[in-house]
């Protein structure tokens, strides 16, 4: 498939024909920097004449493995997105995340399907510092979010994917002009299916569900996990290991995934849930697991990343658990595995209590 360069897309402010990118894209490959090859590589799979590409997952909820995705559905996912998001030809937009992976990649394919006039930085922890312009559009993760706090007013329009946003950084965004969404999505979905927004929403409405985009159905198989149907980004329905309640047609929330249910004594915990309800009580990153135990078949415990919290037990009892859901034991590690968009592997962040 010879996919086409809209006649308006501009890379780091300049326009390019598809054969006069091909050269760009040759160049970055040989004297970029490691971020740049990653951009000229991805270029040239683009415009070549493969009808799919093969795109890695991340590896958060198993080992990393590659999908294929065919390119008019990448096209297809770009222009919803800039439906939803009213993106225009000519609209500046900031590319920050590493195009190893499907997020990134897809920032490129938006702006060359849209025409949009796409600036890239290296993906850093602090992808604003040094950049003075303002743009339409950005995507990042959690951890850059938190280091762009003060630099926001230079973006319109952010949506945050990759890893859970904490209760502190939803006190930090919530009085910011920067119109901020969490996406739901994966690699098979090609990014985002959905979107919840994070600061001005209609206080009357669920703001903790996600809304699907356009041309997507949504249901639930016997797990309660969620089922997209989306024939214009997948010829199949995608299966997915997500527990969600659906709320409507259109929205749903999101509980957790299914891989990491635990089964302490007869009862099915979902640690997500209960780490929701610590959220706001735990200053460092946690999360909530399980050890296998005589008597109970699964323990509950907490793994705190970095130094020990004094009276950790006591906060947890102010919590709104119950009484099963509170952990057995606390365990600290001193820094959790994280892919490289900052979300934690679970798997392998307990295995370092156990070493």
């Amino acid at each position: 498939m010879t996919v086409k360069i809209h006649e308006q897309f501009k890379l780091n402010g300049h326009q390019y024909s598809s054969e006069e990118l091909k050269e760009v894209a040759y160049s970055l490959i040989k004297e970029g920097a490691d971020f740049e090859q990653e951009i000229g590589d991805f270029l040239l799979d683009w415009l070549s004449a493969d009808s799919e590409l093969t795109i890695r997952t991340s590896g958060s909820t198993g080992i990393p493995k590659g999908i294929g995705l065919k390119k008019r559905h990448m096209v297809n996912s770009a222009r919803v997105t800039g439906e939803y998001f009213g993106l225009e030809a000519g609209d500046r937009v900031l590319l920050c995340l590493s195009t190893r992976y499907i997020a990134g990649k897809m920032m490129l394919v938006r702006a060359m399907t849209l025409g949009l006039d796409l600036d890239f930085v290296a993906p850093s922890s602090r992808p604003l510092d040094g950049v003075n312009k303002s743009y339409k559009f950005c995507a990042m993760v959690p951890l850059q979010l938190e280091s762009s706090i003060n630099k926001l007013n230079q973006i319109h329009t952010l949506i945050v994917g990759g890893a859970t946003v904490s209760a502190q950084l939803l006190k930090l965004i919530a009085n910011s002009n920067t119109k901020i969404f969490e996406t739901y999505g994966m690699t098979e979905t090609i990014t985002h299916v959905a979107v919840r927004p994070l600061n001005h929403y209609d206080p009357k409405s669920n703001h903790e569900a996600f809304e699907i985009l356009p041309d997507i159905t949504i249901s639930q198989d016997d797990r309660k996990c969620l089922v997209i149907n989306a024939p214009n980004i997948s010829d199949d329905p995608v299966i997915t290991n997500d527990i969600v309640e659906l709320i409507s047609e259109k929205k749903f929330l999101w509980q957790g995934r299914f891989d990491n249910v635990i089964n302490s004594g007869g009862i099915k915990l979902i640690p997500e849930q209960i780490e929701q309800k610590l959220s706001s009580l735990i200053p460092s990153r946690f999360f909530i697991s399980a050890l296998s135990d005589i008597k109970l078949g699964q323990k509950l415990i907490l793994v705190v990343e970095g130094d020990k919290i004094e009276g950790l037990q006591e906060i947890i009892s102010k919590a709104d658990l119950e009484k099963f859901e509170l952990p057995k034991e606390i365990f600290y590690v001193s820094a959790f595995k994280n892919t490289t968009n900052g979300k934690i592997i679970r798997e392998k962040s307990l295995s370092l209590i156990k070493s």
